[in-house]
């Protein structure tokens, strides 16, 4: 095969994990927003440097453009090389591809090849891949889907947590969106993901579950935070056998004080997240749940929001939107042990 080698997604796709790097030759805004699982940010223009050239294109020509980014673009492509790759064998094989798999990834891929690397550049660069992703995501693979239900603290997030440890195939879509689901579910430092960088994750977990094996679930909602679970996936979940998963009150009211942790040590941050709940509760319930994370009184207020907030509306959706919860086998937890969740993972692991 001549180098470099210019192959469509869907060439490429069967060998997609064979690669020993993929790099992502777009600025590194570009590859924040997403990027092809996996793949290592080096820009061929950095945004500065982007900006400048793409200003100089529209008010001067290409052809200024062109001058004054090829130094630009040479310096870049030989730091990386120099400080990433200089020390990789004659067999190393990476793929390399920008925005639409033209001049950036050109650049690069045509001076990886003069080197002597086998390198591939993806045809139609990230566009193609995220086309891709969207096709897919609208027809996703049929899986056997096990939807983990139970109401607000009764550890579905720790069982899959649990589950993933031993083996078991899990999508953890909380995890992937860096929130726990709830008004309460923003995780402190950790921001959200881009919806698109999101659904990447998800699409590169989907490909590679083994069909011919359970993948575990949460009963999600279609929003996660901020993020919205793809369509096709949301109904391939609810149309699935469920899973109730049942834990006491009291042992309820235990993990999810360990679990927000970060609310106990601030309430000013909780009561903050509580003034979203004023519309379907009235200010004077809030001001009263607010007066008790202010003086203290965490167990009572928990307990609280999961008897008036979260176990109304858990029962007032789940028989709605999970059509095969009614015939969901019961798993029972005793307590929120580690040893607790690790029975409660082996028995549905081998089920």
């Amino acid at each position: 095969m001549k180098y470099p080698a210019v192959l469509s997604f869907a060439d490429i796709l069967p060998m997609l994990d064979a690669f020993d790097t993929i790099i992502d030759a777009r600025s590194e805004s570009e590859y924040a927003l997403d990027r092809i699982p996996g793949a290592i940010n080096a820009p061929v223009l950095d945004d500065a440097q982007r900006i400048r050239v793409g200003t100089l294109y529209k008010q001067t020509g290409p052809f200024e453009a062109k001058r004054v980014g090829a130094p630009l673009v040479a310096a870049n492509i030989a730091r990386h090389i120099e400080t990433l790759w200089g020390e990789k064998p004659r067999e190393w094989k990476p793929l390399v591809y920008c925005w639409r798999g033209g001049n950036r990834s050109g650049s690069m891929a045509h001076i990886l090849a003069k080197i002597g690397w086998p390198v591939v550049q993806l045809d139609g660069g990230y566009k193609a891949y995220r086309a891709h992703v969207a096709s897919s995501l609208e027809n996703p693979p049929e899986l056997d889907f096990r939807v983990v239900c139970g109401t607000t603290g009764s550890g579905k997030s720790r069982l899959l947590e649990t589950l993933s440890g031993i083996g078991a195939q899990v999508l953890d879509l909380e995890k992937l969106a860096a929130h726990r689901g709830s008004v309460l579910g923003h995780l402190p430092n950790e921001p959200q993901p881009t919806q698109k960088w999101f659904e990447s994750q998800i699409w590169d977990l989907l490909r590679r579950f083994d069909p011919a094996r359970p993948v575990f679930v949460e009963s999600e909602s279609k929003k996660v935070g901020n993020l919205r679970v793809p369509e096709a996936v949301m109904a391939r979940m609810r149309a699935s056998p469920c899973i109730a998963l049942s834990l006491s009150r009291a042992n309820r009211v235990r993990l999810l004080m360990e679990d927000y942790e970060h609310f106990c040590a601030d309430p000013s941050a909780l009561n903050g997240q509580l003034d979203h709940l004023v519309q379907l509760h009235g200010r004077d319930r809030i001001t009263a749940w607010q007066d008790m994370a202010n003086n203290g009184a965490m167990p009572e207020l928990v307990d609280q929001l999961l008897e008036q907030h979260y176990d109304p509306a858990y029962l007032r959706s789940i028989d709605r939107n999970f059509v095969q919860y009614p015939e969901a086998a019961t798993l029972e937890l005793d307590d929120i042990s580690k040893g607790d969740f690790e029975a409660a993972a082996r028995k549905l692991h081998a089920a």
